[in-house]
């Protein structure tokens, strides 16, 4: 086995991937989700009985959802635009077919449908693609936590040492950010009593995090596994910063209205790019090699809260957007143009900052690393909207709406037939696994890395044991988060 040097000196010292190739991974996720709907639409019209078994619905939603992202960042990471490409026209040969064998194909002209469909409503009290969206980075965020420590995971994916752009630093600020969109602020959840209770109730309700992040400390030191110490400290870890994010990001929507959370992210973003620049803030963050003293052992994790903090109130922002009523398709349509100009406006702004400030860093979490990590996410939840408008024009034109975890065309009356196969599809859904109980699939994926690398001797297996071990890990963590979800067991610390 290597030692935990070793293991160390493989995840460090990376300088990260391009932007359009993050950009382009960002496609595999959403066309993998349109394929399975379009599978599940298929097989229904070819007259085939839904739902499955629950075993099958898990290796459905495991081969057409997990398996290839899997996959993309390891084996088939450097023809990744051909899979993608591969995808993308098999998807669009089927919408083609469901469009020719529509069931009322006597209804006009292309446009005719469309423009109906456009102008058509769509039922649902929440948005599906912000649950995907929530889903698939914490899914992504459970394979490259393991994967990282394994040659076949290219290292430019890796997380980078100072600057740069890696797909695990998106990771991270994904993370935050997907937190951010489902935050009782965004939904417009009122405040109950006071804003100090209000405040004080925050900061209890963090402590599973608090709690995480110690047991991860002391599992660590105790056991001598290997830490990448520039990554947020001596003592620091990410459960920490989740933590007091949360906190401050409530401090602050207690003082501030929910729509001045952008004008809030800016100035603070601003503000710190500013001290950064000005005073020797930055010297200390990066080229400072003593670990004397708290404040010294864990500054990047310290100072990085600010940037996180940033990309939450972002966060905050968008999901408040998001959860305004529609009803109809239109509306939406509008909604996925005003995501796609924004996230386009601010890779531009990212490209100034790159040329006048400096590059992306997420050890410091600079404000160049707050505007990548928005802009890339709303790039993201984009492609995953696009997605779920073509399935509900599927669903439209084949008259089959049980395909879970998306929009739905909206119904007159509701049959109990009906009800109850949405609710059995509903059941047998790992998006909605996963969904049910987030932070336990984090926790538990975090918990199968460490007894992997104990297990498996990570940086001398070959590329086949690696991508087995991978899929195994991926499909032990599915397996009990859908167990669970099936039988309606739900963990909430608080």
């Amino acid at each position: 086995m290597a030692s935990a040097e070793v293991k160390v000196a493989f995840v460090s010292n990376h300088n990260g991937t391009s932007l359009t190739e993050v950009s382009l991974g960002s496609l595999l996720a959403p066309l993998c989700f349109l394929s399975r709907g379009l599978f599940l639409i298929v097989f229904h019209l070819g007259k085939g009985v839904l739902p499955f078994s629950w075993g099958t619905h898990l290796l459905l939603d495991f081969t057409a959802l997990i398996m290839p992202l899997v996959l993309s960042c390891t084996a088939l990471s450097d023809i990744l635009h051909f899979v993608i490409m591969g995808i993308a026209v098999v998807d669009y040969f089927v919408l083609y077919l469901l469009y020719k064998n529509r069931k009322h194909s006597n209804q006009g002209s292309l446009y005719s449908t469309v423009d109906r469909f456009v102008h058509s409503r769509v039922e649902s009290n929440l948005v599906p693609f912000v649950t995907v969206f929530r889903v698939l980075v914490n899914v992504k965020t459970a394979i490259s936590i393991l994967a990282v420590d394994f040659s076949v995971f290219p290292r430019r994916y890796a997380k980078t040492e100072t600057y740069g752009t890696g797909v695990m630093d998106f990771g991270v600020g994904a993370y935050v950010m997907a937190n951010a969109l489902v935050c009782p602020e965004a939904r417009g959840k009122d405040i109950r009593g006071s804003k100090i209770s209000h405040v004080f109730k925050q900061l209890i309700s963090v402590w599973p995090l608090v709690l995480l992040g110690f047991v991860r400390l002391a599992s660590v030191k105790t056991s001598g596994y290997h830490e990448h110490v520039t990554e947020y400290g001596v003592h620091w870890n990410f459960f920490f910063t989740l933590a007091i994010v949360r906190v401050v990001a409530s401090a602050l929507l207690a003082l501030f209205p929910v729509d001045a959370s952008w004008l809030l992210a800016l100035l603070i973003g601003g503000s710190y790019q500013v001290v950064l620049e000005t005073t020797g803030l930055k010297s200390f963050l990066i080229y400072n090699n003593e670990r004397t003293g708290f404040l010294q052992a864990n500054r990047e994790g310290i100072f990085s809260v600010v940037g996180y903090i940033v990309i939450y109130m972002a966060g905050v922002q968008v999901g408040s957007y998001l959860m305004k009523s529609r009803n109809l398709v239109r509306d939406w349509i509008r909604v996925i143009r005003n995501l796609l100009l924004t996230s386009f406006g601010l890779f531009f702004a990212l490209y100034v900052c790159q040329r006048c400030i400096e590059p992306v860093s997420r050890r410091m979490a600079n404000l160049p690393f707050c505007i990548w990590t928005v802009a890339q996410a709303l790039f993201f939840l984009s492609c995953l909207s696009f997605a779920d408008l073509l399935l509900l024009f599927s669903k439209a034109i084949s008259n089959f709406s049980f395909v879970s975890s998306s929009w739905c065309p909206y119904q007159n009356k509701k049959t109990v037939a009906d009800e109850k196969m949405r609710k059995n599809m509903d059941a047998l859904c790992l998006v909605q696994s996963v969904n049910r109980n987030q932070l336990l699939y984090f926790l538990l994926a975090n918990i199968l890395t460490g007894l992997t690398n104990v297990l498996v001797d990570t940086l001398n297996s070959s590329d086949v044991l690696a991508v087995s071990v991978l899929l195994l890990y991926m499909f032990i963590n599915s397996l009990v988060i859908f167990l669970m979800h099936i039988n309606e067991i739900t963990i909430k610390f608080w």
